[in-house]
């Protein structure tokens, strides 16, 4: 009887080849069906409103889609999730248009939720994306308070308070709590997995909201007391962006640890 474990006649010469049927077809070696599907997701979710929004700036409504726009780049890295998000929210702006007040900041926002998220914890040379990320939201929420404080006149304080979510998802960003929240989503642990949610969505949710706002700010300029108006009531509906997008993600993320998928090469989790 021939023995099934013995070897060939003739070993195999030459080097190792390693096969990808998927790279010619890819962007930061994430398959564009991938992309795609996740794009058009993002999409369909712009058509959920949310009827709770206050924050002036952040659409007419509050769209589900901006609970999913971390997500997105913690699945695919800060380019692909960066292509997807604005890709889906382009799209979305046209078949949704009453959750959007703009679709320039409706779209650079999304597209920059996708980046910084993709970069909270980078690898080899992109360890230090996060530094000029970290220089663009500064310079967006010095042009986005300051010209509240100086050229509209409303109190510094006013202004804090009713951008607490902004400055407080940046200083999140820019501390080490943004590599805490990273290496949450990534560990084995539901729980930790759950609460690196929550918490990631709270800061890329608001830079979202930052780079957005900030456009939007420019157009409406509303006034002074508009701040201290919302600035109890904005951190409600951002605790509400962070319960969807923390129980979807958890759910999307355990369903593909489940199936073994392979992941992309940038994604965090």
């Amino acid at each position: 009887m021939e023995d099934i474990n013995a070897r060939p006649a003739t070993e195999p010469k030459g080097k190792e080849r390693k096969i990808n049927a998927v790279d010619r077809a890819a962007i930061d070696g994430v398959p564009i069906p991938m992309i795609v599907a996740l794009a058009a997701i993002i999409s369909v979710m712009a058509m959920i409103p949310i009827p709770i929004s206050v924050v002036l700036g952040s659409g007419k409504n509050f769209p589900m889609s901006q609970s999913l726009y971390p997500l997105v780049g913690w699945l695919l890295g800060p380019i692909a999730g960066a292509v997807a998000n604005g890709i889906g929210a382009l799209v979305g702006v046209f078949i949704a248009p009453y959750t959007s007040s703009n679709a320039v900041a409706t779209v650079f926002g999304a597209t920059m939720g996708g980046l910084a998220a993709g970069s909270m914890v980078g690898k080899g040379n992109r360890r230090r994306w996060w530094i000029p990320l970290s220089v663009v939201f500064l310079v967006l929420y010095a042009l986005y308070g300051g010209r509240a404080v100086v050229v509209n006149g409303a109190p510094w304080v006013d202004v804090l308070l009713g951008s607490f979510i902004d400055w407080s998802a940046l200083l999140l960003y820019i501390l080490p709590t943004r590599l805490l929240f990273g290496r949450m989503i990534g560990a084995s642990d539901r729980r930790q997995v759950g609460l690196g949610l929550f918490l990631g969505t709270w800061c890329i949710a608001g830079l979202v909201h930052l780079s957005a706002g900030a456009i939007i700010y420019y157009l409406i300029n509303w006034p002074g007391e508009v701040w201290l108006a919302i600035s109890p009531l904005a951190p409600v509906e951002h605790v509400v962006r962070c319960v969807v997008g923390s129980t979807i993600g958890l759910g999307v993320i355990s369903g593909l640890r489940a199936i073994n998928i392979q992941r992309p090469p940038h994604a965090l989790y």
